[in-house]
């Protein structure tokens, strides 16, 4: 195309120009599969507009248009920006400005993601030496058009100002604080196969690091120089194609810029692989499930192959004198890090394969391996076998790793990467990349179990007390706490074998044991841990610990203050190592009350209802006390309150409601008191008003419209017909805005209970991502109680806006009476327990139609 014909219509056709290349490389890409040849083609056509388009512009000639960044690298995918550096030889005068803006204007109607700086050489090196971003972008300049000499100039003087130690230093600091934010996992349900570790930047930071160095460009000039093997080289590329191959299909299948792999693309970037799902019911794999297994994978060989390459440019680059100390007759330390003492150490002594592991707890000192040794381990990890588990050496070893006072996780991570435990522990291969679709776990299987192993870990370290400091206290105490890490080990191991994964993982637990020779006092407890992992939450967040008899069946299951501990510093662990969202203030509350109540009756304590309710009144006048209450002041409202008020509301609770209310027993005016949770999250909302029937669903109602979410409502009813409810809710903006919230609630939901308005039909809010991807069937569980005085009714569903709403105008329109109302959510899932009553449960036709009625209000 001429520059005169540019001139003439320039949009129009380079932009025809270049949707039509586009087009073809896209499409030849949809035939062949090959991520180079389209990020090839798709840098050349992109190249060649560009040029003309520079050329057009009629600019000085000492003006160069130069590639930067991964378009520098000479790739391009179909949605990334286009990075480029406008090189000029001096300052632009007025007549050359007004090019530059005309041509960066054209790049940008041509439809280009433009990234785009303007710089003489002078400040091209100013900004990269300030900067380590755009250092980088230079490492990876590419002249596109313009001058050569000038951009040969730029070239010499960037490669003479580069210091390759320091950008050593700065791109694996930025590499640490990168890994740091995506929780220094690759195996997150959800990774960005651009940035999380194990993916392509880890790559890209390897061969930056390397060519700042000068040390190669690529994988085979790494492998010629000595800092791979061969055949490492080739799994870097075939991992690097992999990912490139992944991304592009992302970026084609949401036709935007997008390295996430996201719940709703898994499954249709894995059938554009060929992949389909297998099975059905339980035992059915989805076809994400083997993208994704496939992914992670991958992204464990290229953290350890990245890890070992960076160790052998660092030696190249900071070359120490070797300081050798033999630590045995297989390993030696040599400069802080360990290393085999012959190529064949872990062939000829095969336990050295967990040797290793036990010499890295004991001796804090050592920072890591040597490249040597990670290859060689990396490699010997199939001497583990039958034989070698059996092996009562070994089989102690393992246990001293599990012992260890410092540095398991570490071990047990870097055991789990390398492979070495999903071949020692056969079935925790199995789980190893295995996805959970239950909407709360954020990790992979064997992910969330190291997560739980170093949660529980982190109970043991002063400079981490300060988070859990109940926790810490129990741990401190607790004899042989590496027991609990064995809990931990097995709590989901029977995951995707159908079945019950408690009772698979206790079995699993069990044998382990036996094997490794455990008394069988421990045996049975961490067997107990492993069967019994979900009870303490099931309990704490769906049934009412105010009733004695459910305490009394709790201590039962636990037996002794043991395993109660331990029962309890496993449920903490475990839900905190779910998800960074399913964890809150309310559930560690339910638990930690669960644990101390079923501490008093194992220690022999009484635990009657008169018991507790005499406690708690005199808790209750204690506090009031304090606040200067007269000493007769509670009598009106308390004679209107029932044994099961007082057994339902914490002493703190009574004392508050009751100062706020001791001189408006009988107001004709609604009554709303907000204030700040005392479990330190959220707000707690009382509710005093003459009863009505629809008056759970109208609070409810409130709280919907302001987006406020229900953790937990107490439901009660004076013995004069008042309503005193309770509920803990919690917004995003309470920490920053909460007096002005607390003025808000009180004024604005006493207006609605006032003007009796009529209820506002639900609105079925919308779904989250991650709930469309994996909806969840609705279940409703309506059963008598015990007593047979009340129904427990349980239901199941995704988390939406205007779900409890919907519920409770489902109550409401059958006068179902709610009494209190568990409500659990579990990341994207709900589950959630209220107790009620009401004449037409009594009825099975009615009772029929109420649960068909709930179901279709829990529909998405």
């Amino acid at each position: 195309m001429p520059p005169l014909a540019l001139r003439d219509d320039p949009r129009s056709q380079l932009r025809q120009q270049l949707k039509a290349e586009r087009a073809a490389h896209i499409a030849a890409f949809r035939d062949d599969g090959k991520p180079e040849k389209l990020l090839r083609g798709l840098r050349q056509a992109v190249d060649g507009v560009l040029a003309e388009a520079f050329r057009a512009a009629e600019l000085p000639p000492n003006t160069a248009l130069v590639g930067v960044g991964g378009y520098g690298r000479g790739e391009l995918f179909p949605f990334s920006d286009v990075d480029i550096l406008i090189l000029l030889g001096q300052r632009p005068d007025a007549i050359t400005q007004h090019k530059l803006e005309e041509l960066v204007q054209l790049l940008w109607d041509l439809g280009l993601e433009i990234g785009h700086s303007i710089r003489t050489i002078d400040e091209c090196m100013a900004e990269a030496k300030a900067d380590i971003t755009v250092q980088t972008s230079l490492l990876e300049a590419r002249l596109v058009d313009g001058d050569v000499a000038l951009f040969d100039a730029l070239q010499q003087r960037f490669d003479a100002a580069m210091d390759a130690q320091a950008f050593f230093h700065a791109k694996t600091a930025e590499m640490r604080l990168r890994h740091a934010k995506y929780e220094d996992t690759a195996f997150s349900l959800e990774p960005n196969c651009k940035e999380s570790p194990g993916g392509l930047r880890d790559l890209q930071v390897i061969l930056w690091v390397a060519k700042a160095a000068h040390l190669g460009n690529s994988w085979t000039q790494l492998a010629t120089r000595g800092l791979i093997t061969q055949e490492e080289a080739r799994q870097l590329m075939e991992k690097e194609r992999a990912f490139k191959d992944i991304r592009i299909r992302l970026h084609l299948h949401t036709n935007r810029r997008e390295d996430r792999l996201v719940f709703d693309v898994q499954t249709p970037i894995a059938e554009t692989f060929g992949l389909h799902a297998t099975g059905s019911g339980p035992h059915m794999r989805r076809a994400s499930e083997y993208l994704m297994q496939r992914y992670y994978w991958a992204a464990k060989a290229v953290t350890q192959l990245n890890t070992i390459l960076l160790q052998n440019i660092e030696a190249q680059l900071f070359p120490q004198p070797i300081i050798a100390t033999p630590i045995n007759k297989r390993f030696t330390e040599i400069n802080g890090f360990i290393d085999i003492a012959d190529e064949d150490t872990f062939q000829k002594t095969p336990s050295s394969v967990l040797e290793i592991f036990v010499l890295m707890t004991e001796r804090p000192d050592i920072k890591g391996m040597t490249a040597r040794t990670m290859r060689a381990l990396w490699h010997a990890r199939f001497v583990i076998d039958v034989d070698f588990r059996e092996d009562p050496v070994n089989r102690a070893l393992f246990l001293r790793i599990l012992q260890a006072p410092v540095g398991l996780v570490h071990a047990l991570r870097r055991m789990n990467d390398m492979g070495i435990l999903g071949r020692y522990l056969p079935n925790f291969r199995r789980i190893t990349g295995q996805m959970q679709h239950d909407l709360f776990h954020v990790y992979t299987v064997d992910q969330h179990i190291m997560m739980v192993v170093r949660n529980m870990r982190r109970f043991t370290m002063t400079e981490h007390a300060h988070e859990y400091p109940f926790c810490s206290q129990l741990i401190a105490n607790f004899p042989n706490r590496w027991l609990l890490y064995v809990a931990a080990l097995f709590h989901d191991i029977g995951k995707g074998r159908g079945g019950d994964h408690s009772t698979l993982g206790a079995a699993d637990a069990e044998e382990f044991c036996r094997d490794h020779h455990l008394s069988a006092e421990d045996t049975e407890l961490v067997s107990f841990l492993v069967t019994h992992h979900l009870s303490m939450s099931t309990v704490a967040q769906k049934q009412d610990l105010s009733d004695p008899d459910v305490i009394d069946a709790f201590a039962k299951l636990v037996k002794d203050e043991r395993h109660l501990t331990a029962l309890y510093l496993l449920t903490v662990a475990d839900i905190r190592g779910t998800s960074p969202k399913v964890w809150n203030a309310w559930k560690a509350k339910l638990l930690e009350d669960l644990y101390k109540i079923t501490l008093r009756v194992l220690g022999g304590a009484p635990h009657s209802a008169d018991h507790e309710l005499k406690n708690r009144q005199e808790e209750a006048l204690a506090d009031m006390r304090l606040h200067g209450l007269d000493h007769h002041a509670h009598l009106k409202l308390w004679n209107q309150l029932d044994v099961a008020y007082f057994l339902r509301h914490e002493a703190n609770d009574i004392a508050w409601q009751t100062r706020a209310l001791h001189d408006k027993v009988d107001s004709a005016k609604p009554v709303v008191k907000a204030r700040l949770s005392p479990i330190g999250a959220g707000l707690q909302v009382t509710v005093y008003v003459k009863d009505q029937p629809d008056l759970f669903a109208r609070i409810c109602s409130y709280f919907d419209r302001k987006n406020f979410s229900i953790l937990d409502a107490k439901i009660h009813t004076t013995r004069h017909g008042y309503a005193l409810d309770t509920f803990m809710v919690t917004e995003q903006n309470f920490a920053r805005n909460y007096r002005d919230i607390i003025n808000l609630i009180e004024h604005e939901l006493c207006e609605v209970l006032t003007s009796q308005g009529p209820l506002p039909p639900p609105v079925k809010g919308r779904l989250s991502r991650l709930s469309r991807t994996f909806p969840i069937t609705p279940t409703v569980d309506l059963r008598p109680d015990e007593r047979g005085q009340h129904y427990i009714l349980s239901i199941a569903a995704n988390d939406r806006p205007g779900l409890l709403y919907s519920v409770a105008n489902v109550l409401t329109r059958y006068r179902v009476n709610l009494h209190t109302a568990k409500v659990m959510t579990l990341g994207e899932r709900v589950e959630d327990v209220f107790l009620v009553d009401g004449a037409v449960l009594n009825n099975q036709r009615n009772q029929i139609q109420f649960e068909t009625d709930l179901l279709e209000a829990l529909k998405i």
